[in-house]
Formats: structure tokens, C-alpha cells, sequence
């Protein structure tokens, strides 16, 4: 029965990536973010984009401007008697009062994305994510006996469309439109469990649970890594998250549900293996 269900979910989870068209993953020579899936992320890129960008494009543009002044005024051709000047008291409130106001600019809007962040609506489903050297262990805490390990599947084992370094054997499934919290903790070092679409990156540490939240409205597949430095393999345990239509979900939960209850006395069995 146990092989029953496994395959059923298997196929399961490849019917959803079928009819999931949209695939958060890094690709080639891109030079901006990933496409935001969640209202953070949405947030956080016009941040990036509308006032963070320009400020350093400008600081850049006028620094080099004032270095090649310099050079070419002041070199020892143009400007063979060097003032003798200590300060300019001027000049000193100048460049002291206008980086006070940037940094002024670029906090207001970046304390309210954290206290985004920082303050988690209520939830409507939570997983809990626990790090390993070298893969993540998922509970569902609303659903009990809900556990299972997600390994990143090997280059030879790859199908057509999975991306490598980034898909895995399991997947986090989670309903679209809907409030996640994510409990995230670890098991041994400090990991970190980061999707890069969604906003999210949260440092898993051992004997401490720290918490996160995210919202997708768009089904499909979105991928991220541990993000914190944890031992030889730490580029080898990656993140797949599968949103799909609440009613697949609750479908997905049912299943799951009779397959982790056969295997909650022995060790954890991922979808799909």
C-alpha cells in the first residue's frame, strides 16, 4: 500500500508541475531579481529599483566625476603650487549632513519592508522547516504525521525541465492565495532557508525556531538554497516549493496524510521516492 501511495503522490506532483507553467529559478547572464511571486518580494524590488539603484548610480557617477576633477586640476602640471589648506568647515557639514539625509531616504522605506517581514498575519497553513547536513526535513504541524526529507536529486537522475543543483525528490507544497508561516530551525549547524522569488530568508539555527511568512497568488514551482554557509555540501541542499489551487492542496494533504501515518513509526519517507 505504502508503494501504492508513493507513486500516486509522485504522480501526483508531476501533474502539478505539468499544469504549473511558472518557474522561479536563476537563469543565464540575468542581472535583476528573480519575478516577485509574493507582495514582500513586490515590495522589496521597487525598493531595489525606484530609490536604491539611482542613489548609488548617482553617489557612483558623481565620486568618479570629483576623482577626475581632482586629477586633472590638481595634478602637479596643472597646479604646481599645492594649497596649504587644512579644512573647510563648509565642505565638512556639506558631506556630513547630505549622506545623513540619503541614508535617511533609504531607511524609512527599508524598516517598513522588515516590519512586513517581522510581523506574520495569521496563518492560515504553517510548515516547519528543519536543516541537515545536507537537506531540509518538512513537518506540517496543522496536519499530523505530515514529515518528510527533501534531497536534491543527483545530475544523472534528472528529468527533462528540473533544473540542477535546484529541484529535489520532495517537494513543500502549499496552497496558492493563502498566508504561510514558516518555522524554520535546524538540527546541527546553521543553515539557512532562502527563496529568492518570495522575499524569504530566514537562518535556521539549532535550538532556535525562527519564523517567517509568505503569500503566492501564481501556482507553480519556485526554488531557493540554503543560504548560510554549513559544511562541504552546503551548495548541495536546495529548496523546491510547489504552489498549486487550494482544492490540489487539500487533495495533496489527504494523500499525504495516509502515507506518513504507515510510515510515522520508522524514519521519514519523502514523496516521491
Amino acid at each position: 500500500m505504502k508503494t501504492i501511495l508513493c507513486g500516486f503522490l509522485s504522480a501526483v506532483g508531476f501533474y502539478f508541475a505539468s499544469v504549473t507553467a511558472h518557474a522561479a529559478q536563476p537563469t543565464d547572464k540575468a542581472l535583476h531579481f528573480q519575478e516577485a511571486a509574493t507582495p514582500i518580494m513586490a515590495q522589496i524590488t521597487a525598493f531595489h529599483t525606484d530609490i536604491l539603484l539611482p542613489i548609488i548610480i548617482a553617489i557612483s557617477i558623481f565620486v568618479l566625476a570629483l576623482l577626475i576633477w581632482v586629477a586633472v586640476r590638481y595634478n602637479r602640471r596643472a597646479n604646481p603650487e599645492p594649497s596649504r589648506t587644512t579644512h573647510n568647515i563648509a565642505i565638512e557639514v556639506v558631506w556630513t549632513l547630505i549622506p545623513i539625509g540619503l541614508l535617511l531616504v533609504i531607511a524609512a522605506p527599508s524598516f517598513a519592508i522588515i516590519d512586513k517581514e517581522d510581523n506574520i498575519p495569521e496563518a492560515e497553513v504553517t510548515v516547519k522547516a528543519i536543516g541537515h547536513q545536507w537537506y531540509w526535513e518538512y513537518e506540517y504541524p496543522d496536519y499530523e504525521g505530515i514529515v518528510f526529507d527533501s534531497i536534491m536529486i543527483a545530475d544523472e537522475d534528472l528529468k527533462p525541465g528540473q533544473p540542477r543543483l535546484l529541484a529535489t525528490d520532495t517537494h513543500v507544497v502549499v496552497p496558492a492565495d493563502t498566508i504561510v508561516k514558516m518555522l524554520i530551525t535546524s538540527v546541527d549547524v546553521n543553515h539557512a532557508w532562502a527563496i529568492p522569488a518570495f522575499g524569504v530568508k530566514r537562518d535556521a539555527i539549532p535550538g532556535r525556531i525562527n519564523e517567517t511568512w509568505f503569500k503566492v497568488d501564481k501556482p507553480g514551482l519556485y526554488y531557493g538554497q540554503c543560504s548560510e554557509l554549513c559544511g562541504s555540501k552546503h551548495g548541495f541542499m536546495p529548496i523546491t516549493v510547489e504552489v498549486v489551487s487550494k482544492a490540489d492542496f487539500e487533495t495533496w494533504i489527504e494523500d499525504a496524510k495516509a502515507l506518513y501515518a504507515d510510515a510515522s513509526a520508522s524514519a521519514p519517507v519523502g514523496i516521491g521516492r
